[in-house]
């Protein structure tokens, strides 16, 4: 059973359509008898870190998403919440991944103003783990936010807007993306599939 995350954060539709369009059959739960049973669990999210942990810890989730053995994979706002702390809010999040979320700067290192949130299309490059199969450096995909985790040991792709940031993180069963597949054309549909194939 594949399992996405419905704890009240929006875009568990474009998540299921997705899902639907690669003719996966999934559940949307916030139990955590199911979730803890699941075989992949998607943790999806839009919106405001304090908010969204808040709704995580209302539910439980909070000890229970840490306890999985199953891949799990983080999208946007999911990502960051699998990491230690947002500036967003001041969050103290899950902690799975060491890095720190950050507000992206408006202003690039040479003085150019930059557009925050970040908003469309971008590429990802330093691939790294079965979750980029197939996926070429420099592949598109698309983004939408205005924190991003910084670079750490569980960096397993990058991207360069104003700064260097972690497109995606992997730790054990965990993985994170900060860009949406869900919206990432045939790369990003590649990337869930990639990921629902992983070995358990």
């Amino acid at each position: 059973m594949i399992a996405v995350v419905d704890y009240d954060t929006g875009n568990l539709r474009s998540v299921a359509d997705a899902l639907r369009r690669i003719g996966a059959g999934f559940t949307l739960t916030a139990d955590p008898a199911q979730l803890l049973q699941a075989e992949r669990v998607i943790l999806p999210g839009v919106g405001e870190a304090a908010c969204a942990m808040a709704r995580l810890r209302e539910r439980g989730l909070d000890t229970v998403i840490p306890r999985l053995k199953a891949p799990v994979l983080g999208i946007c706002i999911g990502m960051q919440l699998l990491c230690r702390w947002s500036e967003e809010g001041d969050t103290a999040c899950l902690g799975i991944f060491s890095a720190r979320v950050g507000r992206i700067p408006a202003t690039m290192r040479e003085g150019a103003r930059l557009k925050v949130p970040h908003i469309g299309w971008d590429t990802i490059g330093e691939l790294r783990t079965p979750l980029f199969d197939g996926i070429d450096e420099g592949a598109y995909v698309y983004y939408v936010h205005s924190y991003a985790a910084e670079r750490c040991e569980a960096t397993v792709a990058t991207t360069d807007y104003g700064m260097a940031f972690s497109a995606a993180l992997a730790r054990d069963n965990f993985f994170g993306v900060q860009f949406h597949p869900e919206k990432s054309g045939r790369t990003g549909a590649r990337i869930l599939e990639n990921f629902l194939n992983m070995k358990g």
